[in-house]
């Protein structure tokens, strides 16, 4: 009876260690993992000695490869992605004494990779104080509008710590749901932070005048899609205008 429980856990055993997957690192540090997800520029995943902790997210050039509890590998930095400890040879002639150590800290392909991430905004826009005068008095509006537009956010580059630096550019159409056709443009420097919280400051064109918009966001992802959530002020004319704005965009390069 002892040996057939001896070996049941032993069988056991080794069923729970193959259906792990073994991340290895650009550095050449192995990982007992279970990958959840791979993105166009991450890994996700949580460690097996740890199932119930955080997930951990890495990028997908400090990855070299992923072998699958089945038996399949996956090489994800390729070439680029050499343990440190081994240089790439250099170039027949080079006289040059800078060798190549896989993917470290200011990898400039990557940092400064521009992506595109466009998308619908719908909220609303609430005026105060003397803008709220002066659209009644000039346009006949109330001080509570929708929006309707569309955000066009490029990202310029990406630090290793996940900080990125972005422009946008939203046009936006207010007031539909009184009768009226009110544009306006906002063109924003911003700068996203490692937690998705970002910051955003820039010109406002409106009917209304012209002014300086500021705006402050985050975003939450799911299944590959990203859903922004911002809120944006623009003072002027002894009032002010509050904005909440919604949407989704999807990565493009």
């Amino acid at each position: 009876m002892i040996r057939v429980l001896f070996t049941f856990l032993f069988v056991l055993a080794g069923v729970v260690a193959h259906a792990q997957d073994v991340l290895t690192k650009s550095n050449g540090e192995e990982l007992q993992v279970k990958v959840l997800e791979i993105t166009p520029t991450e890994v996700r995943y949580k460690r097996t000695d740890n199932p119930d902790g955080p997930l951990i997210t890495a990028r997908r050039t400090d990855v070299f490869m992923i072998r699958y509890a089945n038996g399949t590998k996956e090489l994800l930095s390729g070439a680029s992605a050499l343990p440190a400890t081994t240089p790439a040879p250099l170039p027949a002639g080079s006289t040059t004494t800078t060798s190549r150590t896989g993917t470290v800290p200011g990898d400039e392909e990557s940092m400064y990779e521009e992506v595109q991430l466009n998308g619908p905004r719908l909220g609303f826009t609430v005026l105060s104080g003397g803008v709220a005068t002066k659209a009644d008095k000039d346009y006949n509006v109330n001080p509570f509008l929708t929006q309707f537009g569309w955000q066009f956010e490029t990202r310029i580059f990406r630090l290793d710590n996940g900080t990125a630096g972005l422009l946008e550019l939203v046009p936006l159409i207010g007031g539909l749901e009184q009768g009226k056709f009110l544009p306006s443009l906002n063109a924003l420097i911003g700068i996203r932070g490692p937690k998705g919280l970002e910051f955003g400051l820039g010109p406002n064109v409106s009917p209304t005048g012209a002014s300086i918009a500021l705006a402050v966001g985050t975003s939450f992802r799911s299944q590959g899609i990203n859903f922004p959530v911002n809120f944006a002020v623009v003072p002027g004319n002894g009032g002010a205008r509050f904005s909440l704005l919604f949407g989704f965009n999807s990565r493009r390069r």
